[in-house]
């Protein structure tokens, strides 16, 4: 699993450093502005869909029925289990495709409100990035069957595209449209094309490319559909909610939308790297055990995914939380993005990096329950988790109106008053956070109810030795900042020293730390 894990890991690792070079192309490009916002809401429907099937609800659905499939059955079943579901699934899709583009406007009426020419842009944008949404599932089942074939690095690379493509769109086409951004949406629709073609020949040699046919009758093909539609819902809670809180920014400050998809880009680095990447390794390995009637192995694969997850996610939070300014005004302060965009960035970027850790564990825990088919229980976890969202929501909202809003706006109305304060949307992160470590507790509970897994010894040494390396972190972090002169009045030479000083003095601590006090590389192997 450890090798699968780096073999994913370095894949992904390139494509959320391209993917950080696409953001500051856009921000260089476009700045923090309504027709920037558009973008960002038109790209994260389909990006929502994205990650409900490629991270989500279709692999943690496919891969525990194809494995069993291919652990028991000759590869003739295999292959007709590949047919039935491309089939089905490339039809279902075909048709909400379809019914995205023909509704495009009311699909808009709920992100845009009394600005026409942002209405418009956004409906020409959607009907762009939609059929992004089929081509991603597809590319996702592919994906799936590599993974359970131990083929990690070709899925993780295929991301690569799309943010060559995007690139290649805010650097090179936007200058030559009448309408800039415009190119951007043609970048996600070529970049969903190429994703699926980049699949084929890894399918081919595995004897996997076959024709799509219909299949909605096949039994193999139903166990998959039934096991799917709870973890629609259950396995991307988190998403859910980014879209949520999607609906609540239309109602902020014309740029809500592009700080709060900045702070999904950083938190996108660990979280893919690590978090998915573990979750997607795990699964595989968790299915084998379970078909395999091997409890000891279950709870040995479980343990390992949740310590590495826990060594990578806990520093990650707190880097995060203290270097949000140096980040966001390195990376992206150039062109017309301004220095008002950094603090905004660095406002989300630091309440949503709270929840880092839960989001990271969200995504280990999540394949225990997938693995052994139980789709209900996440369900449950979800549904609360999703309310309890929206209710901080409003309450965060309030909170944060009330303490900077001015006494002229705190005089009219609350609704209209809110697209006039700067900085509400750090309210979405902080709701976004709290309400993951509520989904984490859950599921963590639930889990250890059913009595599937066996915590492994060491645990107390294990967060022990994270606990002091992590304090050692913050403080060589904390005395580097009281060092270092203002970052947005910095140039972007003393920015980049500066941040890559804080960045090796602060993994420097953490590291020496973590190895004096007694750990070794050989942890990280599986035993």
């Amino acid at each position: 699993m450890f090798r699968g894990l780096l073999s994913f890991s370095s894949m992904t690792m390139v494509s959320r450093v391209l993917g950080l070079v696409r953001d500051q192309a856009i921000s260089y490009t476009f700045g923090a502005t309504a027709a920037t916002d558009a973008f960002w809401v038109a790209f994260r429907i389909p990006n929502f869909m994205r990650r409900l099937f490629a991270e989500g609800s279709f692999s943690t659905a496919f891969v525990p029925v194809f494995t069993q499939v291919k652990e028991t059955r000759p590869h003739a079943d295999l292959r007709e289990l590949m047919s039935r579901v491309s089939g089905t699934l490339g039809g279902v899709l075909l048709v909400v495709t379809a019914l995205g583009l023909i509704f495009t406007p009311q699909l808009t009426d709920l992100f845009v409100h009394d600005d026409p020419v942002k209405y418009d842009l956004m409906v020409q944008l959607l009907r762009l990035t939609f059929p992004f949404l089929l081509f991603v599932s597809l590319t996702a089942l592919a994906g799936g069957a590599l993974n359970s074939f131990h083929r990690f690095a070709m899925p993780a690379l295929t991301p690569v595209i799309l943010n060559l493509c995007m690139i290649a769109g805010a650097l090179w086409l936007a200058p030559r449209l009448h309408t800039p951004i415009l190119a951007l949406g043609w970048a996600i629709l070529a970049a969903g094309i190429l994703q699926l073609l980049f699949q084929v020949p890894s399918l081919a040699k595995l004897d996997l490319l076959i024709l799509p046919r219909w299949g909605w009758t096949h039994p193999d093909v139903r166990r998959v559909m039934k096991l799917m539609v709870p973890t629609l819902f259950g396995s991307s809670v988190a998403q859910i909610n980014l879209l949520l809180d999607t609906v609540v920014a239309a109602l902020l400050i014309n740029g809500s939308q592009t700080w709060l998809s900045q702070a999904d880009r950083f938190l996108e680095l660990p979280l893919g790297v690590f978090g998915v990447a573990l979750g997607t390794v795990i699964l595989p390995s968790l299915s084998r055990h379970h078909v395999a009637t091997d409890s000891a192995g279950f709870s040995r694969a479980l343990d390992w995914g949740l310590r590495i997850t826990l060594l990578i996610a806990v520093p990650a939070m707190f880097a995060l939380m203290l270097l949000s300014e140096p980040l966001v005004a390195t990376l992206f302060q150039h062109g017309k993005f301004t220095a008002f965009d950094t603090r905004m960035s660095s406002l989300s970027i630091t309440a949503l990096s709270f929840g880092l850790p839960a989001f990271a564990l969200v995504k280990v825990l999540l394949p225990a329950f997938y693995s052994r088919q139980d789709t209900k229980t996440p369900v449950r976890a979800g549904v609360a988790s999703l309310v309890l969202n929206m209710v901080f929501n409003g309450l965060f909202l309030l909170l944060l109106f009330s303490l900077w809003a001015p006494e002229d706006i705190k005089a009219g109305s609350w609704l209209e008053g809110l697209s006039k304060v700067p900085g509400l949307h750090m309210a979405l992160g902080m709701a976004s956070a709290l309400a993951s470590y509520v989904n984490l507790a859950l599921l963590w509970y639930w889990l250890r109810k059913a009595g599937v897994y066996v915590r492994q010894p060491g645990w107390g040494r294990h967060l022990g030795r994270l606990g002091a390396s992590c304090a050692v972190m913050i403080a060589v972090l904390a005395l580097g900042l009281y060092l270092a002169p203002a970052w947005p009045g910095m140039d972007v030479h003393h920015r980049v020293g500066w941040l890559s000083a804080l960045i090796a003095a602060g993994g420097a601590g953490y590291l020496v730390t973590l190895f004096a006090l007694g750990f070794r590389l050989r942890e990280l192997r599986e035993h």
